[in-house]
């Protein structure tokens, strides 16, 4: 029997282009275990995609903010605090970076994403005077403002107590800083080879092929071994 999966979408499913690569909706509708769907994006995206893939929408969103399994949908992070944050940056002269249309956050209900080209200085100096119960998570597409109780490692432990499995029998493939946690919840993990260094030291390991390429890599082992 082929494991159950944990899977980033950005970076890991995707060209170097951004595009959702088309062997995701070739190896991933038939894979006859767990399918779950872990990213930094808003909720409605990885349902999305689980729904084009013909896949029970088994989602960790926002970084582990919003968890959806078995038709039910728990959101877990706190909202006002990284939304005060922001507040607090935007009144010292940051801005969110996106422009006069932010559908990076018009869906987001637990944390508050910021486009890279911000003053990264002055939102961390904004995040740590907040205290601890907040924190900037740098996924390499964003840079996100989320409560630190939260993270996609967490959100697999509730899907798996969910599904009645245990999360070491999940292999987890994933990119950047937002997946340490997911590594260290899966019992076999992989960074894909664009992975970021905190990616790339939390992996079990670092392939060689990038992007979808490595992903594609993974599966087809992981489906010769169950053979």
């Amino acid at each position: 029997m082929v494991p159950p999966l944990a899977l980033d979408i950005d970076g890991t499913l995707t060209t170097a282009s951004g595009r959702i690569d088309a062997r995701a909706f070739e190896l991933l509708p038939d894979w006859d275990a767990p399918v779950v769907l872990a990213t930094g994006k808003a909720f409605p995206y990885p349902v999305a995609l689980a729904h084009f893939l013909g896949r029970a929408e088994t989602v960790i969103a926002e970084n582990g903010g919003v968890v959806h399994v078995a038709g039910e949908t728990a959101v877990l992070g706190d909202p006002e605090a990284p939304r005060a944050v922001v507040e607090a940056f935007r009144e010292r002269g940051g801005d969110l970076g996106w422009g006069g249309r932010d559908t990076v956050n018009r869906w987001r209900e637990t944390e508050v994403a910021l486009s890279l080209d911000v003053d990264e200085t002055l939102l961390r100096e904004v995040t740590a005077a907040a205290g601890g119960d907040v924190e900037v998570v740098d996924t390499g597409y964003a840079y996100h403002v989320k409560s630190t109780g939260v993270s996609k490692g967490r959100g697999l432990e509730r899907v798996g107590d969910t599904l009645d499995v245990d999360p070491d029998e999940f292999v987890a493939i994933g990119d950047s800083e937002n997946d340490v946690s997911t590594f260290a919840v899966a019992g076999e993990s992989y960074a894909v080879a664009n992975a970021d260094v905190a990616a790339r030291d939390a992996a079990d390991v670092v392939l060689e092929e990038s992007y979808m390429d490595g992903t594609a890599s993974v599966l087809a082992d992981l489906r010769a071994r169950s053979e």
